[in-house]
């Protein structure tokens, strides 16, 4: 069974998406056929999400507009960051046997997923797409320096979880 786990991303805080959000889930459409399952990552944070309910919700409900069923996904994981999502899912993943997950999230994010994912559910057989971002030059750069910063954050100190 492969399970598509779809990272978080910001949204409006009237749960519209953003385009980072957008592009992850429409990946997550084109690559979901029968017999795989999708998990929603997030919850809130000042940083992607201060509407009402959590950006999982948001992202699932994208989705089944895109004509996902309820019966498509497994539990959401409503976390706070990375380093969240993989804590909050490894729990949810322990109901299903022989288990491929393939992890989507951006480009820029994709190398601190990484080795967040590989160290907390190094016991699964995993996928990483880092999907293309839309988003402007000097928008990217930006995102690009707080991954670095994050890595290197990790590399210097570990992981805590």
């Amino acid at each position: 069974m492969e399970i598509l786990i779809v990272l978080g991303s910001p949204n409006s805080p009237s749960g519209e998406l953003s385009d980072i959000s957008k592009n992850r889930l429409d990946h997550c459409k084109k690559i979901f056929s029968k017999g795989k399952l999708v998990l929603c990552t997030g919850g809130w944070g000042s940083h992607f999400n201060t509407a009402k309910k959590p950006h999982a919700f948001y992202a699932k409900e994208y989705l089944i507009g895109c004509g996902l069923y309820e019966n498509d996904f497994l539990e959401s994981a409503l976390s706070q960051n990375t380093v969240d999502d993989a804590v909050k899912i490894k729990p949810i993943l322990s109901n299903h046997q022989n288990k491929k997950l393939t992890i989507i999230t951006s480009d820029y994010h994709l190398e601190r997923v990484k080795l967040i994912f590989k160290e907390i559910l190094k016991d699964y057989n995993m996928n990483f797409t880092g999907v293309e971002s839309t988003t402007d030059a000097k928008k990217y750069n930006l995102l690009i320096e707080h991954e670095k910063k994050a890595i290197q954050s990790i590399l210097d100190n570990g992981l805590y979880y």
